[in-house]
């Protein structure tokens, strides 16, 4: 009698082609495309966390919701993220989330998150090009234009 395995199948579909994707030339530009994406009617709600998924040079193949979380924080699974990142065989990412209270600077959290991606990513030769803060209003901070990236 043969053991059974689960068949284990990874694909990655593409709606839309490449030579349509939006260029990421700066923070301000990442910053105006998640805000344009992002649910008005919650982001002064609950805090989520979001990734925009970017292939070499530097266009954008989608963006993926990872977490929702509450009022002050929501929780960041490593694991999720990374599955998603290589399932779409992106090679650099820009992670953002929401402050509810339209706060525009990092916690300690917020900067402990961005380490811990951040020395994963290495491990996949995946570049984390900026982490970014939105607020309700639509102003956002940069991690990568305050050097602390």
């Amino acid at each position: 009698m043969k053991n059974k395995v689960n068949e284990i199948q990874i694909s990655y579909k593409e709606r839309i082609t490449s030579p349509f994707w939006k260029k990421i030339n700066s923070s301000q530009d990442a910053s105006e495309l998640i805000y344009e994406h992002w649910n008005k009617n919650t982001i002064e709600v609950q805090e989520s966390f979001k990734v925009i998924l970017l292939n070499n040079s530097n266009k954008v193949k989608g963006i993926y919701e990872l977490s929702k979380g509450g009022i002050t924080g929501t929780m960041i699974d490593l694991r999720i993220l990374f599955a998603v990142v290589l399932k779409t065989l992106s090679v650099g990412i820009i992670l953002t989330h929401n402050h509810p209270s339209g706060k525009l600077f990092p916690s300690e959290a917020d900067k402990k998150i961005t380490e811990k991606i951040k020395s994963a990513a290495i491990l996949f030769d995946i570049k984390i090009l900026d982490h970014l803060i939105i607020t309700p209003n639509g102003d956002y901070y940069s991690f990568a234009d305050n050097s602390i990236l």
